[in-house]
């Protein structure tokens, strides 16, 4: 496994961060334990989570699951740099939800009950929060990691000024601000190379890719339709944007097909690939799934390749960063 720096930090991730969202809900707790024990096994250390995963059980579920898996000892806790994150609504209150101080740090506090730790390396702030003042939302991540309860700043789902906007307001404060940003991006997807991208390499912060296969959409989705295994990939994003791609799709399946690798790790390959980005955030549901994943970072494309990537699912524009994707 290769490690990279986290943005511009001195801490080490692994290549390719591991996602939670499934485990204990899509895939069993015997299963999920041997994903996260062969993540481990395999030099993984970058586990990704939040507050409300595992709302289909109960929200904080998932960060109870993991809490489990490090109270087994080993030094799993140890090993891993463990990011979660706070925004989303816990509750019907008022005030269980948003980036308000007081939200921000009780969510801390039930966070790192749940998970059986003292501290968490990446708190993240899962969306934007329009109400709430960055003087306010500094003062409690302040407050966090003089407390040794946060090590690191992240956020999620931001616009590329909300990421200036918040650093240059940290600045004014001293504090490091946001080290990380998690957006969605694969290539069906790829409005995050106008300005998200952009900002994050200019104030030094991580890009970590969620849904880096479009839900599944880049996986191999109608080839498992056609022979029924179709799970993820027959539901949800990847089902509305297949209407949408099909033609790209089938192309995208002969190409890996002519490759002879899977689809979901050519997607992989092609995200980890991208200038600014540190790793994509994956969700297997099995420890198959993360082993293609393992795959994928040995995995090189050809510029050939990349250039027919590029013609089956365009940039948004003319390419590249804006202003000159949309104006010339």
């Amino acid at each position: 496994m290769r490690y990279t720096h986290l943005g511009r930090t001195a801490l080490k991730v692994s290549e390719i961060c591991l996602g939670t969202l499934n485990l204990g809900v899509r895939a069993s707790d015997e299963e999920s334990h041997a994903i996260l024990d062969t993540a481990l096994d395999h030099g993984v250390n970058f586990l990704d989570t939040a507050n409300q995963y595992g709302w289909q059980k109960h929200k904080g579920f998932t960060e109870e699951f993991l809490g489990s898996w490090f109270a087994r000892g080993g030094g799993r806790r140890e090993k891993v740099v463990l990011g979660t994150k706070v925004a989303n609504p816990m509750s019907d209150w008022p005030n269980d939800s948003g980036l308000s101080a007081r939200h921000i740090i009780a969510s801390c506090e039930a966070s790192l009950r749940r998970l059986r730790t003292d501290w968490i390396d990446l708190f993240q702030m899962h969306h934007i929060d329009r109400h709430a003042p960055w003087e306010e939302v500094w003062q409690a991540m302040d407050t966090l990691t003089q407390q040794g309860k946060v090590r690191y700043v992240g956020s999620s789902n931001f616009a590329g000024w909300h990421i200036a906007e918040a650093q240059e307001a940290a600045a004014r404060r001293q504090f490091l601000g946001i080290v990380s940003e998690q957006s969605v991006y694969n290539l069906v997807t790829r409005h995050v190379e106008l300005e998200v991208i952009p900002a994050c390499q200019r104030y030094g912060v991580a890009v970590l890719a969620w849904s880096p296969l479009h839900g599944g959409l880049l996986a191999g989705a109608l080839r498992k339709l056609a022979d029924g295994s179709a799970m993820k990939s027959a539901q949800g994003r990847a089902a509305e944007a297949l209407e949408d791609h099909r033609e790209a799709v089938t192309a995208y399946e002969k190409l890996c097909a002519d490759l002879g690798a899977d689809p979901a790790e050519v997607g992989l390959a092609w995200v980890m690939s991208r200038p600014g980005v540190t790793a994509p955030v994956i969700g297997p549901r099995s420890v198959e799934q993360l082993e293609g994943a393992l795959r994928a970072t040995r995995l090189s494309l050809s510029d050939d390749v990349l250039r027919t990537l590029d013609e089956l699912f365009p940039p948004v524009g003319r390419g590249g960063p804006g202003p000159e994707a949309w104006a010339r």
